[in-house]
C-alpha cells in the first residue's frame, strides 16, 4: 500500500518513527486535531451515547447485542438507563389476581352444643323422674345442687377477689334452707335463712378480722342468692299438684331461655345490654316474652289445677322478665370476677351455677303467681 491511500503525505511526528509510511492498523501517537491538516484523516465511527449492552448467550451472539442498540427486542420492552446485570434481582411482583369474596361465616353459640343437648337431657331425665315418683328424693336433687352452686360462687370469689366466704356455714345452712322450706313452708326457710347468716358470722370470727366485713357479706349473700331462692321450689313440690307446679315452672323457664336464644341468634340486631352481657339482644327478650307467654297458656290450662290460659299468658311473661333478669345479674358478677363462666363441671354448659341464673330468680315469681291465682294448696 502507498501514501497516497490515505488522503494525505506522511507528516513528521505523526507517522512515528518509521520512515517508510504508515503501518496499516496502527495507532496514533497523538490526537488526531492536534495537526492543521487533520480535516484529511479518517474520521472515527460513530459511538451510540448508550451503554455498553451486555452479550445473551454465548461470546459469538453478537447479532443480538447489536440488535439490542438500536431499540427494545420487543413491543413491551424499555431500555433502561443501568446494564442488564445491575437490574434487580427482586423485581416487584404483579398484582395477584382478584380473589373471590370469602362465603359468610355461619354463626356459632359459642359452646359444643352436641355436649350441651346430651347434657341437658340427661339432667331432664334424673330431674323428671325424682319429680313423679318420690319427691323426698327432689328434694335431694334441690340440695345437692345448691350445695354444689355454693361451692362453685365461693371458690370463684375467692379466686378472683381474695374474699373468703366460710363454705361449711353456708353448705349446711343451704341444706338446712331447703328442707325446712319443704317441710314447714315459707316460716321455715326464713328461720333457716337468719341461722345460716348467724353462723357465718361466728365461723368467721375463727380466723384474723382483716377482711372480715367482706367475706361476710358475701356469705350472707351467696346464703341468700343460693339456697334461699331455691326453696321456693321446695315450696312448690309441698301442693297437691306440686310435682305439676314444679314442671311448669322449669318447663316455662327452659321455653324463655330457648326463645331468647333461637329468636337471637338468628335474628338479633339490637343489643340489650352491651356492657353487661352482649350476646343478648332485644330481639332475643322479645323471642323469650313470646314463646313463654304461649308455653304458659298450655301449663296453666294441661298442667294446673283450676288454672286458666290467660292466667299463663301473664305468668309466662313475668318468667320471660325474671330468668333475662337473673341471667343479666349473673352475667353482672361473672363480667365482675372476670370469668365467663362459674365452672366446667357440665359440658357445654359451663358449671352448676351456670344454669341456676336464670332458674333462681324465676322461683320466687312463679311460686307467688301460682299461690295467687290458685292458691298454695
Amino acid at each position: 500500500m502507498n501514501d497516497s491511500s490515505w488522503g494525505a503525505p506522511p507528516q513528521a511526528g505523526y507517522w512515528g518513527p518509521s520512515d517508510q509510511g504508515p503501518v496499516q492498523g496502527a495507532a496514533p501517537a497523538g490526537p488526531a486535531y492536534d495537526a492543521p491538516e487533520a480535516q484529511h484523516t479518517r474520521p472515527m465511527p460513530i459511538v451510540p451515547d448508550g451503554p455498553a449492552v451486555p452479550r445473551y448467550g454465548d461470546d459469538q451472539d453478537d447479532d443480538r447485542g447489536a440488535a439490542r442498540l438500536s431499540g427494545p427486542l420487543f413491543r413491551d420492552e424499555t431500555t433502561s438507563a443501568q446494564p442488564h446485570a445491575a437490574a434487580p434481582q427482586n423485581p416487584e411482583p404483579m398484582p395477584d389476581a382478584p380473589q373471590p369474596a370469602p362465603a359468610p361465616q355461619k354463626k356459632s353459640a359459642g359452646r359444643d352444643l352436641g355436649a350441651a343437648i346430651g347434657v341437658g337431657v340427661g339432667l331432664g331425665a334424673v330431674i323428671v323422674a325424682s319429680l313423679f315418683v318420690v319427691k323426698a328424693a327432689f328434694v335431694g336433687v334441690i340440695t345437692v345442687a345448691v350445695v354444689v352452686g355454693l361451692w362453685e360462687l365461693t371458690s370463684r370469689l375467692e379466686e378472683r377477689k381474695g374474699i373468703k366466704a366460710p363454705l361449711v356455714p353456708l353448705a349446711v345452712g343451704g341444706a338446712a334452707m331447703v328442707v325446712a322450706g319443704y317441710v314447714r313452708g315459707a316460716e321455715g326457710a326464713w328461720v333457716a335463712m337468719a341461722l345460716t347468716a348467724l353462723a357465718v358470722l361466728v365461723w368467721r370470727m375463727t380466723e384474723p378480722p382483716e377482711g372480715y366485713l367482706k367475706d361476710v357479706t358475701a356469705g350472707v349473700f351467696a346464703a341468700f342468692y343460693v339456697p334461699f331462692l331455691a326453696t321456693f321450689v321446695a315450696m312448690m313440690l309441698t301442693a297437691d299438684d306440686g310435682a305439676f307446679r314444679v314442671m311448669t315452672f322449669l318447663v316455662l323457664t327452659v321455653v324463655s331461655d330457648t326463645g331468647a336464644y333461637a329468636v337471637g341468634w338468628r335474628f338479633g340486631r339490637h343489643k340489650l345490654a352491651p356492657r353487661i352481657s352482649p350476646g343478648k339482644t332485644r330481639e332475643g327478650l322479645l323471642g323469650a316474652v313470646s314463646f313463654a307467654m304461649v308455653a304458659g297458656a298450655l301449663c296453666m290450662h294441661f298442667l294446673i289445677d283450676d288454672g286458666i290460659w290467660w292466667q299463663g299468658l301473664l305468668l309466662g311473661f313475668a318468667v320471660a322478665a325474671s330468668a333475662t333478669l337473673g341471667d343479666l345479674g349473673e352475667s353482672m358478677i361473672k363480667r365482675d370476677l372476670g370469668i365467663k363462666d362459674m365452672g366446667t363441671l357440665l359440658p357445654g354448659h359451663g358449671g352448676i351455677m351456670d344454669r341456676l341464673d336464670s332458674l333462681l330468680p324465676t322461683a320466687p315469681v312463679v311460686w307467688l303467681l301460682l299461690v295467687l291465682f290458685v292458691g298454695s294448696s
